[in-house]
């Protein structure tokens, strides 16, 4: 049977995963310092709260509204209120996640073989959407000097005639780097110049750790700009499905977006009605931010204070999110240091999942529970000291 190149995946088991399936398979305990959904890491919801709305009498109506339910959407609206932004519900279409959003808008960016710029290092999900999407992705590198920072210059050399849009997640995942506001105007620039768009990912905007940063969503608005976010992060409910673009640009090619957004919304329909009803109530409490601010930033102190009691581990700063970086000894590759941790007990990311260059990089996640995620960091310095 002939399948499609574009599914054309290595499904063989790695090493690594073949090391903590056989590690977990064997009952033996393991730190996962790699968790990053929050509805299995010790949160209290409110049940009653979340529930409640799914059984609104009107979610029995079909009556189908491409961009989403005028309510909801509203309701998004009201969230960027509270981030000094003044959206139009218009200018809102609602989807069931953020991997969907981003395939919505390159399917209307792009013909097969365009191009897309994105930051690296970055999330590896997106090699996949770009793929099904027939959308060639172009990596353009960040680099770190006391902080995390955007070369504008390297991101021109990246700009082919191919090239439709810069990508970029605000704060980056797993840098946590936010996008400054001089770093912005140079972007919008570059796309103005070059008439491409811009694409941002802001699901992590409200986790921030040492610093904060501004929606994209606030104005003015030079270049086509679309702004994606979703429930999965702003309420820790990745599970609800629901998530969005806000588009915004000059008035014309602002109007032609969202034109043809609503045809490939109208095509799909993916947004189920009782999430839309629920998603007023699901936005105006947050109260889970609250939880995992506290947890990411005990977890990040518990971070510095084992690192300063020893000499082989460094972290890079980090500004906002769920994950801190770990620069380790470079003396084994990051895949081997890996599996010899999991051997010894912990989970971690390796830094080439996330596209780092060279070896001697770790990804933790934040949002472990902090006696696990103290536990795993413990023995993370103990075997890189030996």
């Amino acid at each position: 049977m002939r399948f499609s190149a574009r599914t054309n995946w290595e499904t063989t088991e790695t090493d690594l995963a073949r090391a903590l399936r056989e590690r977990r398979e064997s009952g033996q305990p393991i730190y996962d310092l790699t968790t990053s959904n929050p509805t299995q890491c010790g949160f209290t919801y409110d049940e009653a709260a979340i529930l409640s709305p799914l059984a609104s009498a009107k979610a029995l109506i079909y009556d189908p509204n491409p961009q989403g339910m005028l309510k909801a959407r509203r309701a998004v609206c009201d969230y960027y209120k509270d981030h000094n932004a003044a959206v139009d519900p218009a200018q809102i279409v609602l989807t069931t996640s953020t991997s969907e959003a981003y395939s919505y808008v390159f399917r209307l960016l792009c013909d097969p073989g365009d191009e897309v710029l994105i930051a690296q290092p970055s999330y590896p999900l997106f090699d996949f959407l770009a793929a099904l999407d027939d959308v060639k992705l172009i990596p353009y590198a960040l680099f770190y000097d006391h902080g995390w920072h955007l070369d504008i210059e390297a991101v021109r050399r990246r700009i082919t005639p191919q090239t439709r849009a810069i990508a970029l997640v605000h704060p980056n995942n797993p840098t946590g780097h936010f996008t400054k506001t001089h770093e912005r105007e140079q972007l919008e620039a570059l796309c103005t110049e070059h008439n491409l768009a811009l694409i941002i990912d802001e699901v992590f905007l409200d986790y921030p750790l040492t610093q904060t940063g501004h929606s994209f969503a606030t104005g003015p608005h030079p270049a086509l700009t679309f702004v994606l976010s979703g429930l999965s992060k702003i309420a820790g409910l990745p599970q609800m499905k629901a998530a969005w673009i806000a588009a915004f640009g000059p008035d014309d090619a602002l109007k032609q977006s969202l034109t043809r957004l609503e045809i490939i919304a109208d095509t799909f329909l993916s947004m189920n009605a009782p999430v839309q009803c629920a998603l007023p109530q699901w936005l105006s409490d947050r109260s889970v931010q609250q939880q995992i601010r506290q947890r990411t930033s005990n977890n990040l102190q518990t971070l510095d204070a084992l690192l300063a009691a020893q000499t082989m581990i460094t972290r890079l700063e980090v500004e906002a999110g769920w994950y801190a970086i770990l620069r380790t000894p470079a003396i084994r590759g990051d895949e081997e240091t890996a599996i010899r941790l999991i051997h010894a007990g912990v989970s971690t990311h390796p830094g080439y999942f996330f596209g780092f260059s060279g070896d001697g990089w770790l990804v933790v996640s934040l949002l472990t529970q902090e006696k696990e995620f103290q536990c795993g960091l413990a023995a993370i310095i103990q075997m890189c000291s030996q």
